[in-house]
């Protein structure tokens, strides 16, 4: 083990981990922003109530989300400073706006929602709710635009043995950003539909106090689900068939795809020799990938082989496959979770219309099946960058000589450690947290900040 496959771990172990809170954050923001504005236009108390009871968990959420975020800019320079001396004209640039445009409007809005209950008015009150969650998906927004450089560079010039911006708008019309962003953004929807929705079945299946409170968060939760799920997939496939003209070989990884096809076969599970490249048990549907990738039951999509052959000639001898088997089952991970979720928002949806569901086994199911948007976001950002290997800024800098040349396997070896360990604790600090306060219901009157919690 070297010091680059210890510096992509920590990095992809940091991660992961900061995402864990990202999209509970985007989407509860925007729901709770809704609950705020329905109270506002209907003087109905219950939607105070749900706002302030969802209102705290995004508070928790949130929080988690900043300690965890700070540490993922410090590792530019801490273990990638040949990325940020190649790249950190560019990158640099969004990263910033960021911070002052988007973050800070979005800290300091959260402080007045906070302590503003009573003290502003309702409508104002509401109005910087949504303050919040629009700031914190543009913050999302600004990153992603950093993010889709490196998987489809624009508006650069190489000078000087480095990167540098010839284009800030060609940085913001990027392709990439506008399949990526709106992905990123519904399945924060999904998230938090599914988080407020397996929270409300619990309480309804206990017959809590205040059940009113959570059948009809439920029902409002289910919709939103449902809406994200949908919207997501719908934008996931546009995406894909991006993806298969700019990263082909992304695209070839997902399917295990060794030789160029026409029309091109789907895998439904595949077991492959990653070594020789061959398959050695394939059950594929011919024609559906082709399908997936252009509307139509043939057109050519390129395999991993030929691809291989092609960059060698562009970018000279190397090997440009990325880790095809964690490509492959990632993809699948992030689908099959997927469909899982459709299935049961659509079902609910569907027993919504004339109340809640009065399954009680699809209830408890519910609050179990608040797990599967984290998955689905961990797979789909897993194969999003473990996809794009060994590159770290597509055809431009690899993996491998974007490390810090005077960081040694030691020090990168225990700050792995170190980041891990403290990152676990906060993972658990934040289910703890989110368990405690979800668990205890919806107070008359309560506050929006949590008790003996005010650091949060």
């Amino acid at each position: 083990m070297d010091v680059v496959i210890l510096a992509r771990l920590q990095f992809a172990i940091t991660t992961v981990y900061h995402f864990f809170f990202v999209p509970l954050t985007l989407g509860l923001a925007v729901l709770v922003a809704i609950l705020e504005t329905m109270y506002v236009r209907t003087g109905d108390e219950t939607y105070k109530k749900m706002t302030k009871f969802w209102g705290k968990l995004f508070l928790i959420n949130f929080a988690m989300g900043v300690v965890t975020g700070i540490v993922q800019e410090f590792q530019f320079g801490m273990n990638w400073s040949e990325y940020s001396r190649f790249m950190g004209d560019i990158f640099g640039a969004p990263l910033a706006i960021e911070a002052l445009l988007a973050f800070y409007v979005e800290s300091v809005f959260i402080g007045v929602w906070i302590f503003g209950w009573d003290k502003i008015s309702k409508g104002l009150h509401a109005t910087v709710m949504w303050l919040v969650a629009i700031a914190s998906n543009i913050s999302a927004l600004w990153i992603l635009v950093a993010n889709s450089f490196m998987q489809q560079p624009v508006g650069y010039v190489l000078r000087n043995g480095r990167a540098e911006m010839d284009s800030f708008f060609a940085l913001l019309a990027n392709g990439h950003v506008w399949v990526q962003w709106p992905h990123v953004f519904f399945s924060a929807v999904a998230t938090a539909g599914f988080f407020v929705a397996g929270i409300s079945a619990w309480h309804i299946v206990r017959k809590s106090d205040q059940v009113e409170v959570f059948r009809r968060s439920f029902r409002i939760a289910i919709l939103y689900a449902t809406i994200g799920v949908v919207l997501s997939m719908l934008v996931g496939h546009s995406q894909a068939q991006y993806m298969t003209r700019i990263q082909p070989m992304k695209m070839a990884a997902a399917e295990a795809l060794w030789e160029t096809e026409d029309p091109a076969a789907m895998s439904l599970f595949t077991i492959g020799n990653e070594k020789e490249r061959r398959d050695v048990f394939a059950i594929r549907v011919p024609g559906l990938l082709s399908f997936l990738a252009y509307n139509k039951f043939s057109g050519e999509v390129q395999g991993i082989n030929n691809l291989q052959l092609e960059y060698m000639r562009i970018y000279g001898p190397g090997d440009y496959v990325p880790p095809v088997a964690v490509s492959y089952w990632t993809f699948r991970i992030m689908i099959g979770t997927g469909t899982a979720m459709l299935l049961l928002a659509f079902y609910g949806l569907w027993k919504a219309r004339q109340g809640v569901p009065d399954n009680a086994l699809y209830l408890k199911l519910m609050l179990w099946a608040i797990a599967l948007p984290y998955i689905a976001n961990s797979a789909g950002w897993i194969f999003t960058e473990v996809g794009r290997q060994p590159w770290i800024v597509v055809g431009l800098q690899k993996t491998a000589d974007a490390v810090s040349p005077s960081v040694g396997l030691g020090e990168v070896l225990f700050s792995l450690i170190a980041f891990t360990l403290v990152y676990g604790l906060l993972m658990v600090a934040d289910v703890v947290l989110l368990k405690k306060y979800a668990a205890a219901g919806v107070p008359d009157g309560g506050s929006t900040k949590p008790a003996n919690a005010g650091a949060v």
